[in-house]
């Protein structure tokens, strides 16, 4: 389970750096920051659903993973 979050919270960064430096090669002319970032925010809501089902199914509970 930790395993799961952290590699999608690492996937987050990636993505995050990834469009700052297309911001600066493309100097704001190409569709490559706009799509690093659609993908950063769909991985943040992938992961939020993620554990929000994690915690209704049982496997996280207020004082972590059982």
């Amino acid at each position: 389970m930790k395993v799961i979050v952290v590699a999608i919270l690492i996937a987050i960064v990636v993505a995050l750096f990834s469009a700052l430096v297309f911001l600066y090669r493309d100097r704001g002319h190409g569709k490559r920051v706009v799509w690093l970032l659609t993908i950063r925010v769909a991985l943040s809501i992938t992961l939020v659903t993620f554990l929000v089902v994690s915690y209704y199914a049982g496997w996280i509970g207020p004082r972590g993973i059982r």
